[in-house]
């Protein structure tokens, strides 16, 4: 009779695309979609930088970046230090598109309110739970 093997113990695999960890943390999931969000924002970098609509910007920047950083963050267990990761992303992604240097003194606050923007990647994420929550029965309505 064939002798089995034990499975190994390990500390992440890839299953269907996503990284499952024995901690539940998406770190290592989340910091590769944001390098390669990264390189898509900086091969299009002047697309963001040119002196295009701001409207247009904001929506190429949402469909384009914010869809590469966002691929399966609804199965992502957020801790506080992820959720800073993502801020930082995203405020430098609306840096460069108003092209303030991250030495200038210029609070993340006062860049919104010139895009004329609120957080969208946290958010987005939380909407993208809640609504796979209500559609599949999980969250009832009170």
């Amino acid at each position: 009779m064939k002798e089995q093997k034990q499975p190994k113990n390990v500390k992440y695999c890839k299953n269907l695309g996503s990284m499952r960890t024995i901690d539940a943390r998406c770190t290592y999931e989340m910091k590769p979609r944001i390098a390669a969000a990264r390189a898509a924002f900086n091969k299009k970098k002047t697309l963001f930088t040119r002196k295009l609509d701001l409207t247009l910007r904001k929506a190429v920047l949402k469909c384009y970046i914010w869809s590469t950083v966002l691929y399966g963050a609804k199965t992502w267990t957020l801790l506080k230090v992820d959720w800073k990761y993502l801020e930082s992303f995203e405020t430098c992604c609306w840096r460069r598109m108003e092209k303030i240097s991250w030495t200038n003194s210029v609070r993340y606050e006062e860049v919104l309110h010139r895009d004329e923007e609120e957080r969208n990647i946290l958010h987005t994420i939380n909407r993208k739970k809640a609504r796979d929550l209500h559609s599949s029965g999980l969250l009832c309505s009170l």
